[in-house]
């Protein structure tokens, strides 16, 4: 039984160790929101994804704060629930802010394995293999030489799987002078959205370069005009930003939008919606794999558990605290070994300590609520 006495909230900034750059922007920096959820004095951890700005979806931190605190919150503290499974349904009337509603129903699952000593991978039916693949995502760079010294350095540290971000004018030929340096990598390329079925002539030159898959090129919330797109290239087509529910995942797959799935906790809204995601994407032979939104350990922590499941087969954004963090906020920190791959960890919850005390120095706003 699980019934939560507090939820902590805490805003952290913390400093990327390189800038980062998509087609939204430049990000050098990120306030990370964590939710901690107490029962009997034992905590659960979870991390809300939101950007510091609304240009991947609606939420950004602040916004989140706001929700959690006035929407979410309440609808869980004191609640007698048989088992975290039941709080995504507690905020369905909340529409949207999936973000803020998954940092706090991840936390709950971080709690519920907690309190039964067991993995969190565990608890949510993971475990498929005792390690999981990495990739890298590099952003866009000042040159297409840093573009191409940066891919050698993550090569060399064993990443199994390079996702390029590309936009307008920084794609064809910057693919092409990475599959000459590179002819044999996993290479994929991310488009956040830049493109649109206007462009589709164009996009048919990645067919050239071997991708594993060209992911989100039309709009944030769109699926019709993937599925006419998916048409038109032999490069399968994997849908990020458009797939917020399990039921976006059933059109797209009827529609034949997409061939791939990334799965983004925050961005489904928690374990329990990325788990049907899962499960109808595993029924319809689509291969899924765990997107990133630059988080901090705990939000790390939570990939890998998710990223353990059956149908996570192609290599994901989950990679080692150090491209992003000089310090992490888990002890250890999220280490990857030289064949590209993170070993599940033993632990009861995620299966990382807590660095408390790196957190409260990291912190610039923090409330606690209570039943």
């Amino acid at each position: 039984m699980i019934q939560i006495d507090e939820i902590r909230l805490y805003l952290l900034r913390m400093p990327l160790v390189r800038f980062f750059e998509t087609s939204f922007g430049r990000t050098t920096d990120r306030r990370i929101l964590l939710v901690e959820v107490v029962q009997d004095g034992i905590s659960g951890w979870g991390e809300v994804t939101a950007g510091e700005h609304p240009f991947f979806n609606e939420e950004w931190t602040l916004s989140a704060w706001e929700i959690v605190k006035e929407y979410v919150a309440p609808r869980v503290l004191g609640k007698r629930l048989a088992s975290a499974a039941e709080v995504a349904g507690l905020s369905k009337g909340i529409r949207g802010h999936n973000m803020a509603r998954g940092g706090l129903e991840t936390a709950v699952w971080d709690l519920e394995a907690r309190l039964r000593n067991e993995p969190l991978w565990k608890r949510i039916g993971g475990g498929a293999r005792p390690e999981i693949p990495c990739g890298v995502s590099i952003g866009i760079q000042d040159t297409v030489d840093d573009l191409l010294e940066r891919i050698d350095t993550e090569l060399k540290a064993g990443y199994r799987r390079i996702k390029l971000k590309i936009k307008p004018g920084w794609d064809i030929d910057v693919l092409r002078a990475v599959r000459k340096r590179f002819p044999d990598i996993q290479l994929t390329a991310d488009a956040n959205s830049a493109y649109t079925l206007k462009d589709t002539e164009h996009l048919k030159q990645v067919d050239e370069f071997g991708l594993v898959y060209v992911e989100q090129p039309l709009s944030h919330d769109d699926i019709i005009d993937h599925a006419t797109l998916q048409q038109q290239l032999q490069t399968a087509i994997c849908l990020d930003e458009c797939i917020r529910s399990p039921r976006h995942a059933e059109q797209a797959i009827a529609m034949g939008a997409c061939r791939v799935i990334n799965i983004k906790l925050g961005r489904v809204g928690g374990f329990a919606s990325a788990l049907a995601i899962h499960d109808a994407a595993r029924d319809a032979n689509i291969p899924v794999w765990c997107g990133g939104m630059l988080e901090a350990g705990i939000g790390r922590a939570h990939n890998i558990a998710m990223a353990s499941l059956p149908n996570f087969i192609l290599p994901g954004d989950v990679s080692a605290s150090k491209r992003y963090w000089a310090r992490d906020i888990i002890a250890p920190e999220v280490v990857v070994n030289e064949r590209g791959m993170i070993a599940l960890p033993e632990g009861p919850g995620f299966g990382f300590a807590v660095d408390q005390q790196w957190i409260n120095e990291l912190c610039y706003l923090r409330e606690t609520l209570r039943a």
